[in-house]
């Protein structure tokens, strides 16, 4: 598994290279290896006074409502349900899986200090997307990977992260992940918000959250708050 994670390091890098370059006007195409981006047409530029909201789905929202906290330019993250048919939907009804909901995480943050698509880079580090409906012991649809995309640049570097990705076979298997348009967003019961941080010391927190935590910041040590 180690030179999957060091293979992964490099691709991410490359990816982002690649789609910073797609922010200009420039016509030319660019090429890394199995990787072709084509730049974004009409791509907006973000107004840096005001915040834009980023929506994923990756397993627990506890654990990535955590990781997510600690980034610089990181101004809300609450967990909720979205993705599903069922309105006002309640913890116990998304965990029947019938509702269509996925647990997410609705992140609110400042482009002027953090963009999409290093949250991007963040998403696609901290969980395993090739894994159907679930990660690690979390199973069900509601523990799917998924991206709810706000607008069309969002929807654009999404799905070329994750042509990139699967192009460069990364992972044996291919990327599963949900790229799907943001339609509403329910926000999860009071005690499921800022979770891990008010329970610490829970043994789900001490045992799963905390050492993935700990992983999260050595690999993001430059953009922690």
């Amino acid at each position: 598994m180690h030179h999957h994670k060091i293979k992964l390091e490099i691709i991410l890098s490359l990816v982002a290279l690649l789609l910073a370059a797609c922010g200009s006007k420039a016509s030319n195409d660019f090429n890394a290896g199995k990787i072709n981006m084509q730049p974004i047409e009409g791509e907006k530029k973000m107004d840096s006074n005001k915040y834009q909201v980023a929506t994923f789905g990756e397993g627990c929202f506890w654990c990535t409502e955590a990781a997510f906290q600690r980034l610089k330019g990181i101004i809300k993250v609450e967990s909720g349900y979205s993705g599903g048919t069922v309105p006002d939907p309640t913890y116990e009804a998304v965990c029947t899986g019938k509702t269509g909901h996925a647990e997410v995480t609705q992140i609110t943050y400042d482009p002027s200090i953090i963009s999409f698509k290093e949250l991007l880079e963040v998403f696609w580090k901290t969980h395993d997307p090739t894994t159907l409906n679930r990660q690690g012991n979390d199973v069900g649809t509601q523990y799917r990977s998924i991206i709810l995309y706000h607008d069309e640049e969002q929807k654009a570097l999404a799905e070329q992260y994750k042509h990139a990705l699967d192009s460069a076979k990364v992972w044996n298997d291919p990327v599963v992940t949900e790229i799907v348009p943001f339609k509403k967003f329910y926000k999860a019961e009071n005690y499921h918000q800022d979770y891990y941080n008010q329970h610490e010391n829970q043994p789900y927190c001490s045992f799963v959250i905390t050492p993935k935590l700990e992983k999260f910041k050595k690999v993001f040590a430059d953009k922690l708050k």
